[in-house]
């Protein structure tokens, strides 16, 4: 079944329509372009005719319109002619390159060029006259000038096109690199906010438990201040995470990072919460320094840590352990696996995938999970382990 043909567009129809009348003007007036040609005056309006219909197609069929549209010039030229249906044949040329395939847009202009030099060559040869050069110039203009014209308005438009899409995928990758930004953002400050808080949090959660189902005055008064100090401790670290996010100066980092000189508070205050904690830091006295992007990255490890075994160790000591390697710092935090007596702070699993992240930011690696303990046979440890490069490029140290 035949495909229907589109509907002209409504200037190619101004276009025929005017074109039309002014050709039936022109014939009229008797205003004709040659003399002592075969067909009559009257034949002259059907080459007007025929170009007047193929206009409606320059865009929906451009090549088929001036394939028909070349024979119907040819015929002109047996009639007295009309200026408007060579007109609207130059129309045809400069449409066929334009609305045309990529094909046809390269052989046109070539076909009209090697048109017009056999036909100045020839005319030449033939009449022997330097008159014959017009006849050359005007199947210029007929057919090559208008060819060269919808080429250079093809390449306008095509580089338009490509100059708009450009524009758009730029854009879009804007638009994706702003919403990689926020992404990462927001996890690094659900990070933070999660470091910072969730250790406070969960002793406190423990010891009210524990103050709640125990009826001892003595052991709620504890209970009491260790709670008072740790919604202390987590108020003051809510402050500064609100004052960071406050802060239109740019400065997205805390004013004071923790670093691991406070390790010995975090210990500590962990001691405070009911942790049996040693720290062993094998690191020199007069070592390498470390980046702050580091130091933070190893404090909140131990940090997540410390408050993973508040939560969820069995009785027993918690070791933290750090030493530091040429090209990088490695972290172990050990502590007893098993069930836990008592109360117990609830955990979402966030903890690992933060400290897992940051780990991942500087080019490290983490592992985290049950391995055999070393001190008792059969028995088990949970064990977070990470290393840390200390120069970020360099992603190849291994412990």
């Amino acid at each position: 079944m035949p495909l229907p043909l589109a509907r002209p567009d409504v200037v190619d129809v101004r276009i025929a329509v005017g074109s039309l009348v002014g050709g039936v003007v022109l014939w009229a007036l008797g205003l004709h372009m040659q003399m002592g040609r075969p067909l009559g005056h009257l034949w002259t309006l059907l080459p007007l005719l025929v170009m007047a219909g193929l206009v409606l197609l320059r865009r929906s069929a451009p090549q088929a319109a001036l394939v028909v549209g070349t024979l119907a010039l040819i015929a002109d030229q047996f009639t007295p002619g009309n200026l408007a249906t060579v007109v609207m044949f130059t129309d045809l040329v400069y449409a066929a390159v334009l609305y045309g395939t990529p094909t046809a847009a390269r052989r046109i202009p070539v076909t009209t060029g090697l048109i017009t030099v056999a036909m100045t060559v020839g005319c030449l040869a033939w009449f022997r006259e330097p008159e014959a050069l017009l006849i050359g110039a005007v199947t210029a203009l007929v057919s090559f000038a208008p060819a060269t014209t919808g080429v250079l308005v093809r390449n306008h438009r095509e580089a338009a096109e490509m100059a708009r899409l450009r524009a758009a995928q730029t854009a879009l990758l804007a638009e994706m690199d702003r919403t990689q930004a926020v992404t990462a953002e927001r996890a690094r400050m659900a990070r933070e906010l999660h470091d910072m808080v969730a250790n406070h949090l969960s002793a406190i959660a423990i010891h009210s438990t524990a103050a709640l189902s125990l009826d001892d005055p003595r052991t709620t008064r504890d209970a009491l201040g260790v709670i008072r100090e740790n919604s202390v401790e987590g108020l003051a670290e809510m402050r500064r995470l609100i004052g960071i996010l406050r802060d239109s100066s740019g400065d997205l980092e805390p004013a004071a990072a923790p670093t691991l000189g406070g390790l010995g508070s975090l210990v500590e205050n962990a001691r405070v919460n009911g942790l049996d904690v040693v720290l062993d830091d094998t690191r020199a006295p007069d070592g390498e320094a470390l980046p702050a992007p580091v130091e933070l990255a190893a404090y909140r490890i131990v940090q997540e840590s410390l408050t993973n075994a508040l939560k969820h160790a069995a009785p027993g000591r918690v070791a933290v352990a750090l030493g530091q390697w040429p090209g990088a710092l490695w972290v172990r935090v050990t502590s007893p696996y098993g069930d836990t007596p008592g109360p117990r702070a609830p955990g979402s699993g966030a903890g690992l995938v933060g400290m897992r992240e940051r780990a991942a930011l500087l080019g490290g690696t983490f592992a985290a999970g049950p391995e055999p303990d070393p001190d008792t046979p059969g028995g088990k440890v949970w064990q977070v382990a990470a290393r840390l490069p200390v120069d970020p490029a360099d992603k190849e140290v291994t412990e």
